[in-house]
């Protein structure tokens, strides 16, 4: 019986999630629909092992540190199955399992697991225990007011007293919204929903009103009450996701730290906590789909642009300061003390996947595809049961991957994220089928009135060579749009934050079936409107040369550096590879080669070229002593074999400079 109801579910799976994700006849979103990561079955050497090592690696291990660590125990206290005082460090802890549990019900689609879903079934069992009659649920104030300890310092007072503040209230509701739609997509039980539902209600009445106006101070539960509108059709979801937006810039005592020292329609720039910053600018946009609100609109686009042309690592990476986890000012861009949170890349590839379903411009996926290879996937080891909090583009060894955190909220995220990546790779219209990122793959997607099925066969992220195969189940006419990242069009990142070093003369080819088929670029897509019929091949070519990166010249740590680039992917110099990589120097015209490597980091492709060993002495005048040959790996494969120095921006030889470092024959 377990192994039909799996079936039964997963057949009924494209229906919900398609409504949720993309709107049902009767619920408006975004005019470009995501295809559901459950319409592309990955077959590719690069992500299709990481979505299964996650299933097998990461969500168990997540699990158990939730179960050791007594995550799992507070709803089990707060639940009465239990006693004791709250168990963790911090009272968003609750947040962690929910994200867990989302994630292993995505994982469930592609994984199809009898005893994963029994876990999940008896966890869910014990929420609801712990959800108070009225629909509250917050473990660590149950179990406070149940006599066991004290309530946490950050939620002293009544409830959502100091949801504004620091109590998380709100925030651990909105991850286990989003939680619960997932469990609901992934096997058609309602019980998780139901919890989630009970507790919108409660929040609807409770807030919504002149007299407590408040909002959440780590933003999330937006997200989560329009995915429960979307499922639900139930207006008062959306009306209170919007209300905790706009109660932002109300009170007196807002904070840029939470984006709520202004309206958010009046905020321009990306500042504060850039998971908090990146989770509501994808809340409203979310909200501005649907309501077609323009003033939302036109402030998370200037937002956007900030973020990118200011504020943004190479890598993808977002948040430039420990201090605030957060945003600094527009081009302190610093490489050792680079925060980078994992949480925050996974925010600002939600937040610019939603504007591309917004506009439909490819620039949102250029920096999602630099986020995704580079700033997030550093997150997590090739193993899967290692994790970065920061992600720096520097290290003089201080830096390595934990198994777990006090603050678990990253290797959470990198659970629910994971298994999600394949979503991430078509979109549609009624007329247009978009193909926005390479990998190979097998994808079943209905748009207008056909089914089409779509292949990729490619060694992408090392190649750019693509063939798709397109097979519409009748013959018929609509658009392919198909990305054209801007780094195979000489532009390193919208905005000119960072630029190539040379033009590449190379441009890229498609062809139909053999022949030049007529294209029209328009918004970083290339259009190809036909009759498609079933095995219709296109073949993409995205010529990948090395290439070296320059900073904008007010990016002070970035000057005289470059960094280093093919396709998507940076690299970086790490300490097995090369010896003292900090006296190293790249030639001011660097020629490079490229090789890969089987037996290392899961057979990674390298990049070798000639540089220089340099001396510095105690003025800072530098000396080259010697010539010496250089590796670079991806950037998001360092410290896959142990502590050590890393750099990502290597400095490299000035002519003007050359006489006085007395360069050696």
């Amino acid at each position: 019986m377990r192994n039909t109801a799996v079936v039964i579910s997963v057949s009924a799976l494209a229906g919900l999630l398609l409504a949720s994700c993309t709107g049902s006849d009767n619920i408006e979103n975004y005019p470009i629909r995501p295809v559901p990561f459950t319409s592309v079955r990955m077959t590719d050497g690069f992500w299709a092992p990481r979505i299964k090592k996650n299933h097998e690696v990461t969500i168990p291990i997540a699990f158990g540190y939730c179960e050791s660590t007594g995550r799992i125990k507070n709803f089990e206290i707060a639940g009465g199955l239990d006693t004791g005082a709250f168990q963790t460090l911090y009272p968003f802890d609750d947040s962690d399992v929910t994200k867990i549990i989302e994630g292993a019900s995505y994982s469930l689609q592609t994984y199809p697991d009898p005893e994963l879903e029994a876990y999940l079934d008896t966890l869910i069992y014990k929420i609801g225990l712990a959800q108070e009659d009225d629909g509250y649920l917050y473990t660590n104030r149950t179990i406070a007011e149940k006599g066991y300890g004290r309530l946490h310092e950050w939620a002293e007072g009544g409830r959502w007293e100091k949801t504004n503040i620091l109590s998380h209230e709100l925030y651990n509701l909105g991850h286990m919204y989003e939680a619960a739609v997932a469990h609901y997509q992934a096997t058609g039980k309602r019980d998780f929903l139901d919890i989630a539902l009970k507790s919108a209600d409660l929040v609807s009445n409770d807030f919504g009103r002149d007299d407590f106006i408040s909002y959440p101070g780590h933003q999330v539960i937006e997200m989560g009450l329009v995915k429960l509108y979307r499922v639900t059709g139930e207006k008062r979801y959306l009306d209170m996701a919007k209300f905790f937006l706009d109660a932002r810039g109300m009170r007196d005592d807002g904070e840029e730290y939470s984006q709520s020292h202004k309206r958010v329609v009046d905020q321009t720039e990306a500042v504060g906590h850039s998971v908090r910053a990146t989770y509501m600018y994808s809340g409203m946009a979310d909200v501005a789909s649907i309501l077609n609100d323009e003033a939302y609109i036109n402030a998370i686009t200037r937002i956007w642009e900030d973020l990118v042309y200011r504020k943004m690592y190479v890598t993808g990476g977002i948040g430039a300061s420990g201090g605030n986890e957060g945003f600094a000012e527009p081009w302190y861009l610093p490489n050792m003390t680079a925060y980078c949170e994992t949480c925050a890349s996974i925010g600002n590839i939600f937040f610019n996947h939603r504007l591309f379903s917004m506009h439909g411009e490819g620039k949102y996926y250029d920096v999602l595809e630099k986020t995704l290879y580079n700033g997030a996937l550093s997150g997590v080891n090739l193993a899967g049961d290692r994790f970065f909090y920061p992600n720096p583009l520097e290290s003089d060894g201080r830096h390595s991957r934990s198994p777990w955190f006090g603050c678990a909220c990253c290797p959470s995220n990198i659970c629910r994220f994971v298994p999600a990546v394949p979503g991430y790779v078509y979109s549609v219209t009624d007329n247009d089928l978009y193909i926005n990122l390479f990998a190979s793959n097998e994808a079943e997607i209905r748009f207008g009135k056909n089914n089409v099925r779509v292949t990729q066969e490619t060694i992408y992220p090392w190649d750019g060579k693509v063939t798709m195969t397109i097979s519409p189940e009748t013959e018929g006419r609509f658009t392919l749009r198909i990305r054209i990242p801007g780094w195979a069009s000489n532009e390193a990142i919208p905005g000119g934050l960072y630029h190539f070093a040379d033009t590449a003369a190379e441009s890229y080819s498609l062809l139909v079936n053999g022949g030049v088929p007529v294209i029209t670029t328009r918004n970083g897509y290339a259009a190809i409107t036909r009759r498609w019929k079933k095995g219709d091949r296109v073949e993409l070519y995205l010529p990948m040369p090395v290439r070296s990166l320059v900073a904008d010249e007010r990016v002070n740590e970035d000057r005289g550096r470059y960094a280093i680039q093919k396709g998507p992917l940076i690299y970086c110099l790490e300490w097995p590879d090369n010896d003292n990589i900090f006296d190293l120097l790249l030639d001011q015209k660097p020629v490079f080669t490229t090789g890969s490597e089987p037996g290392l980091l899961d057979g990674t492709e390298v990049i070798r070229t000639k540089g220089y060993k340099a001396e510095t002495d105690v003025d800072g005048n530098m000396t080259v002593v010697d010539t010496a040959e250089l590796t670079l790996i991806p950037y998001h494969l360092w410290n896959n074999r142990g502590k050590g120095d890393m750099r990502v921006w290597i400095p490299h030889l000035q002519p003007d400079i050359q006489d006085k470092m007395n360069l050696k024959p």
